[in-house]
């Protein structure tokens, strides 16, 4: 490798470390202040940089927030190929499940409600949200009809069943002290395992009946 070229290998290192630590210093920014109360002085004051500065790397608060969602997904899609590295597709699953609602901390859980609020006034951040969404249906769907052992597994009824449990075991995380999310995993486990058997519970399918 050439000096020039190693200069600008050391250029892109540095830049992308600088962006790291500017999303660190956003997340934590909105968790303590909010999305919406959060300016972009702020965002620069906690990234202790100038705000001419900060702007070269991000240029609203929802270009860091894309920054943000584009870092969750690549390291889910690390997490899911370490799991599924294993060979078990079921016992990736459970585990990626595991990882995520059991290892969630209370500060991306208080981030994930706030954008979820955001999006009642913000079309950027709506639209993020229901891309995020609608990746994770793809992703669970997938998963749910390739690991059925039924032919009355319903991978569409069975993420509407589970669902609101994903997301209340987020909400759970951010406002209850001293919430363990281990007995709503569990529960989410049993009832992903009641599905791929086809016997989603009788509730749970007449949920997915009234909401259609």
């Amino acid at each position: 490798m050439s000096a020039a070229a190693g200069t600008v290998v050391e250029v892109r290192d540095a830049q992308a470390a600088r962006r790291e630590q500017i999303l660190d210093a956003a997340e934590a920014c909105f968790v303590r202040n909010g999305f919406h109360r959060t300016t972009m002085a702020d965002l620069a004051r906690e990234a202790a940089m100038s705000q001419g500065n900060f702007y070269r790397y991000f240029a609203s608060k929802e270009d860091i927030v894309l920054a943000m969602a584009g870092r969750d997904r690549a390291r889910g899609a690390a997490l899911v190929a370490e799991m599924e590295r294993a060979g078990d597709r079921r016992a990736s699953l459970n585990g990626i499940l595991e990882r995520f609602f059991t290892g969630i901390t209370r500060e991306a859980a208080v981030l994930r409600l706030d954008l979820w609020a955001e999006t009642t006034r913000n079309p950027a951040i709506a639209g993020l949200v229901d891309r995020s969404e609608t990746e994770a249906r793809d992703w669970l769907c997938g998963m749910f009809a390739a690991l059925a052992t039924s032919p009355d597994c319903d991978p569409a009824a069975m993420f509407e069943a589970v669902n609101p449990l994903m997301k209340g075991i987020v909400v759970g995380r951010a406002i209850l002290p001293g919430y363990d999310p281990t007995p709503a995993v569990a529960h989410l486990q049993a009832l992903i395992e009641a599905g791929l058997h086809g016997s989603l519970p009788r509730a749970a399918t007449a949920t997915q009946e009234t909401s259609r």
